[in-house]
């Protein structure tokens, strides 16, 4: 497990990461969500030791982080950094002799997620001759070939196709399944709310919420309810105890307490069919909005 404590650090008279702290649980995904200049980038630079933060530590399965924890971690910035003029297949080799594997074992890797990652037709190719979503995928899996023990990730979606995405998501997926701790930074909040275990929200520096991601959901949903009845739903409206928060003929999202939420139940039942009535768990990105 990564366990990040009280990061500070500042640039000139800016504070980019204040008191920054959470943790990467072992065998989970971490989502890792904020605007730009948020601090989400210097964070996990700060945690590869490449940015020496002014306060906190990192520490790594209970000790503080090392070079040689470091050396086995997998990393995937936000800039592209793979070498235009190598062949993928090339370029992936070169990246796991670096962590130390032989090249038969780094070329067996390589060719395993090349076509884990639906790009093992363009094993031959020149970087330089990928689309961006492309980059993006073997640049990926330069990350993951000498099976790293922690992955760190910067909007590795970014540029992706919705198949593309699809094959990140299941490499992700099985690396976290092996019990390696993942940490991953998005924009696309739709693909953070279905990949992820564990969330991070930070904002100006500052964590602004951290926790399981299904609990925070239904921290931020307590008294939601969401009805569809056969005819229209505007009656809701008058109903004393309910606020409506969205609506749409048949169907409608609405605040209540539970026995409200009951008498809403028995009320539409009485008016004809109900085809749904059940808790409403809100999106990441109505969370994002109430806490940054």
């Amino acid at each position: 497990m990564l366990d990040i404590q009280h990061l500070s650090k500042r640039y000139g008279s800016r504070q980019v990461l204040d008191d920054v702290s959470f943790d990467v649980r072992d065998g989970m995904l971490t989502g890792f969500v904020g605007g730009n200049g948020a601090g989400k980038t210097t964070t996990m630079r700060s945690i590869l030791g490449v940015v020496r933060p002014e306060q906190g530590e990192v520490r790594f399965n209970g000790h503080p982080l090392t070079p040689a924890d470091r050396a086995r971690f997998g990393y995937m910035p936000e800039e592209r950094g793979l070498y235009p003029k190598m062949k993928v297949l090339e370029q992936i080799i070169y990246f796991g002799q670096l962590h130390g594997l032989a090249v038969e074992r780094a070329k067996r890797n390589g060719l395993s997620l090349l076509e884990e990652l639906g790009l093992d037709i363009r094993a031959n190719d020149r970087v330089e001759e990928l689309s961006l979503g492309n980059q993006q995928r073997a640049q990926i899996a330069t990350a993951l070939v000498h099976e790293p023990d922690v992955l760190m990730l910067d909007e590795p979606f970014s540029g992706l196709d919705p198949v593309a995405v699809e094959s990140v998501l299941t490499v992700l997926q099985r690396f976290a399944a092996s019990g390696a701790p993942v940490l991953f930074s998005s924009h696309q909040l739709d693909v953070v709310e279905r990949l992820s275990d564990r969330l991070v929200i930070i904002a100006e520096g500052r964590i602004r919420a951290a926790g399981d991601r299904r609990e925070m959901q239904a921290e931020h949903s307590r008294g939601l309810h969401r009805i569809a009845v056969a005819d229209d739903a505007g009656w809701l409206r008058d109903v004393p105890g309910v606020e409506v928060l969205e609506f749409e003929r048949g169907f409608a999202t609405f605040r209540a307490e539970d026995e409200t939420a009951q008498r809403v139940l028995r009320a539409a039942l009485d008016r004809g069919p109900v085809t749904e009535f059940g808790p409403h768990l809100v999106k990441l990105a109505t969370i994002y909005q109430e806490v940054i």
